[in-house]
């Protein structure tokens, strides 16, 4: 697809040496433990402050341990949620040249469009990854 990110082409040189050294490789089946993402509840925030604190902790631990989660009864109505929804099936559908540009592309900050794992040597490591990271001072 013209919106997907050239991952055969960016990767072509781990692919290429999956293929020669296959036989030196462990192909064993890993065993995957399935986790469920810590799910935060807001409208504690506005309890008393020993219920608020809990939450503010739950809050700082799961970011520190997981880097996100899932929050529910945030106040965000489902209306503006679905149109968010919408929004973003539209720009990950635009063609992948426009997004990785770095002119500012939807008024975010160059470096904001990241893809693939940069950081992989070999195939396993390679974690498909397509994301806008906005900071928060882009956002009006």
């Amino acid at each position: 697809m013209d919106s997907d990110p050239p991952l055969l082409e960016t990767y072509k040189t781990l692919f290429a040496n999956s293929k020669t050294s296959s036989n030196n490789h462990d192909h064993r089946l890993v065993t995957v433990e399935e986790r469920h993402l810590p799910l935060i509840d807001l409208s504690r925030l506005s309890h008393n402050e020993a219920e608020k604190e809990r939450c503010q902790k739950e809050i700082a631990r799961a970011a520190r341990q997981w880097g996100f989660f899932q929050v529910v009864n945030h106040g965000i109505s489902m209306e503006l949620l679905e149109m968010l929804r919408e929004e973003q099936v539209r720009v990950f559908k635009q063609p992948f040249h426009h997004k990785c540009r770095e002119d500012k592309f939807l008024n975010f900050s160059a470096g904001s469009y990241r893809w693939g794992t940069p950081t992989s040597y070999f195939l396993r490591q390679l974690w498909w990854s397509e994301a806008f990271h906005i900071p928060v001072n882009d956002i009006s």
